[in-house]
């Protein structure tokens, strides 16, 4: 009896300190931050809880200001999803069809495009449109094409349905759903913007000035990490557009060769590899010396938010967004344990 309680104790030692020896993920990201080459901001939250805030590196390199956690960034291509919901509550209210032909709502584009390309193709980067006074590129849903113009499209059929401005319609919905540090980048009332730069080959910096120059539906919203965490959790909670709504947003509609990921697939606004929406799924975002990524993982109810103000090894995004690779693979993996 005595060598059984002997064996068990043993045993618990044993495990408490395999337990011990293993870091969190929290503390695995944690190392990454602190190791690599990085300048920005990082969140992990668990179960609505926050387990990681990080800030590392300067919001203004001339002058040394350091970053914040609370610091505002470009968000880039992450925008696109928040567009993307914009028109999908429209569509819950009965407003927009997703297939309807945008000559419905976009009457003056004088073009016989109009009245086959349908809202439903400008989600999906399906629509072919180059530039508003050409032919497109393919025949309507045919493929993939990577598009801005698409998303401004978007938002000027808001701008129609509502009668209001893009500002206006994405300012009240941000602030009306508790988001009051993201903003439209027309909204000068924002503080707290960080500078962005382009790391030069012999290591110095340049202050890029053109970043929120694109079009801003598509990739030039401003957030910062804690807000970006919020829009996670009332997206994927259904809080901004049903369930059913939100599992059209999920739904593979076409194919893409991301210069990160490779082979992924495309939803309204989100990003996943085929068969892992309910894995890994959300958005990376490039705007001129703006390198960020907001990713959610349902099965562990995770969301990672990553946000980087000096872009490096432009000639390789794989290089560029490394750091938000590592940690969102870190991430992964504990999601798939």
């Amino acid at each position: 009896m005595r060598i059984e309680k002997i064996l068990v104790f043993l045993s618990f030692c044993v495990l408490l300190a395999c337990a011990k020896s293993e870091p969190s993920l929290a503390d695995k990201i944690e190392k990454v931050i602190d190791e690599k080459e990085f300048n920005g901001v990082v969140l992990l939250s668990q179960n609505d809880e926050l387990s990681l805030l990080k800030a590392k590196g300067f919001a203004d390199i001339e002058n040394e200001v350091a970053l914040k956690t609370s610091d505002l960034f470009v968000i880039g291509s992450i925008s696109k999803q928040m567009t993307a919901v914009l028109i999908l509550k429209e569509f819950e209210k009965g407003n927009i069809g997703l297939q309807d032909p945008i000559s419905k709502y976009l009457k003056d584009l004088g073009q016989p495009w109009s009245n086959t390309v349908t809202v439903h193709h400008l989600l999906t980067h399906t629509h072919g449109i180059v530039e508003l006074n050409q032919d497109l590129a393919f025949e309507v849903g045919a493929q993939f094409q990577y598009s801005q113009l698409g998303y401004e499209l978007l938002a000027n059929i808001l701008e129609k349905v509502k009668g209001q401005s893009f500002q206006e319609i994405s300012t009240a919905f941000f602030r009306e759903n508790g988001l009051m540090n993201t903003f439209h980048p027309a909204d000068t009332t924002y503080r707290g913007l960080v500078k962005g730069y382009i790391q030069n080959s012999d290591s110095t910096f340049t202050f890029e000035t053109t970043s929120m120059s694109n079009y801003v539906p598509a990739g030039a919203f401003i957030s910062n990490a804690a807000d970006l965490q919020l829009w996670n959790k009332l997206l994927y909670s259904g809080s901004f557009v049903s369930m059913e709504t939100l599992e059209l947003m999920k739904t593979r509609y076409a194919t893409r060769e991301h210069p990160i990921f490779g082979k992924v697939e495309y939803g309204y606004g989100l990003l996943f590899k085929d068969g892992e929406a309910d894995i890994q799924i959300g958005a990376l975002g490039y705007a001129p010396a703006f390198v960020s990524a907001s990713y959610y993982y349902p099965q562990i109810n995770t969301s990672v938010i990553v946000l980087e103000n000096v872009a490096r090894n432009l000639e390789d995004f794989q290089k560029t967004f490394a750091v938000h690779s590592e940690i969102m693979a870190l991430t992964k993996q504990a999601a798939l344990k």
